[in-house]
């Protein structure tokens, strides 16, 4: 029984270049031989990931997406700086191969990375596969264990201090978010000014601990080892990667989190699966992000809503290349109503908390 993630023929549109892509392998990665063949994950709704096969040699290869793109949330270069700092001291972070700014070869930068075999979670457990109660409790221990110790890093040792400014960090995620939304607002989504207002309105003040931040740490995210799946051996999707204050880390990953006691619509959203029997719920993640780092989650709220409201965005933007015309992927014709379903929950959690 196969539990890995399983690539497809490229969705049409967003084939690649196979002479070019081949021809720059063999040019950038040593002893390749043989012909290349290039499928897709079809899972990812960001940045687009293929699968290249050179002979027996397989990678990874990541570029941008087609069409409406925010300007820092794509920066192959960064990423593959970021990966290339990173690997050496956090082999979590897969190993960097080659990084291509010629744009006659696909029109935009574009990354290859060591492939990190092993299986990734998606909304349900793959066939085969399950959790008991105290494993799936242990799984949630053994994700904040990875990201306490990635949030405790030298980012200035490992050569990362220039890659964000933590002053003023959350005041400019905020305002950068709201702004990225209302350019990519669609006429059949609700306006969100509520939600943006108390956003900029209950924001904390700097931390004093600034650490490095992955920006969407999720289990889908996260590789597990096919032997032995409550171990990760991988995590993907680096593009984000910054320096600020990493609460704002912790909120976006449990924003992603849907538990028994939730609104019947978020199970709707659902993108992982926290809602097995013994996983942890959001609070009792944040008390053992606390014992772990020696931090106080104050603000929770605020954290919790700002991710909630990222992934909003996030969706709401994929959904704009399809309302343009810029991509025909049928995954994103229904994300809308995503982006309604956040809306709704986030008054819900506004009109009860107490900041």
């Amino acid at each position: 029984m196969n539990l890995l993630d399983q690539a497809a023929p490229p969705r049409p549109g967003e084939e690649l270049d196979l002479v070019a892509v081949e021809a720059f392998l063999k040019d950038r990665i040593p002893g390749l031989e043989g012909t290349l063949i290039v499928s897709q994950f079809p899972s990812g709704h960001s940045n687009l990931t293929y699968l290249l096969a050179v002979g027996d040699r397989k990678m990874v290869l990541r570029r941008p997406p087609f069409g409406y793109k925010a300007r820092s949330a794509h920066d192959m270069g960064r990423e593959y700086r970021v990966l290339e700092a990173l690997h050496p001291v956090f082999p979590y972070a897969p190993r960097p191969l080659a990084f291509g700014d010629d744009l006659s070869i696909m029109g935009e930068p574009f990354y290859v990375m060591e492939r990190v075999k092993g299986i990734i979670l998606r909304r349900d457990l793959p066939p085969g596969l399950t959790f008991s109660p105290d494993q799936a409790a242990r799984l949630c221990e053994n994700l904040l264990d990875v990201l306490v110790e990635f949030q405790t890093l030298d980012y200035v040792g490992v050569g990362l201090g220039d890659l964000g400014r933590p002053e003023g960090y959350v005041a400019r995620q905020v305002a950068g978010t709201c702004k990225r939304y209302r350019a990519a607002r669609t006429p059949d989504v609700p306006d969100c000014e509520a939600f943006m207002d108390w956003l900029t309105e209950k924001q904390p003040p700097d931390t004093p601990r600034p650490a490095l931040i992955h920006n969407d740490l999720k289990f889908d995210n996260v590789v597990l080892d096919p032997d032995d799946p409550l171990k990760i051996i991988g995590i993907l999707d680096w593009e984000l990667t910054t320096i600020g204050d990493p609460l704002m880390d912790l909120g976006i990953a449990l924003s992603y989190w849907v538990q028994p006691g939730d609104p019947p619509e978020m199970e709707l959203a659902r993108t992982v699966p926290t809602n097995l029997e013994g996983m942890l719920t959001r609070e009792e993640m944040v008390r053992l992000y606390e014992r772990k780092t020696s931090r106080q989650v104050g603000h929770f709220d605020f954290y919790y809503l700002f991710g909630l409201f990222r992934m909003l965005v996030v969706v709401q933007q994929m959904y704009y290349r399809y309302y343009q015309g810029q991509t025909k992927d049928q995954r994103f014709k229904d994300l809308h109503q995503f982006v309604s379903i956040m809306d709704k929950l986030a008054r819900e959690v506004m009109s009860r908390s107490d900041l």
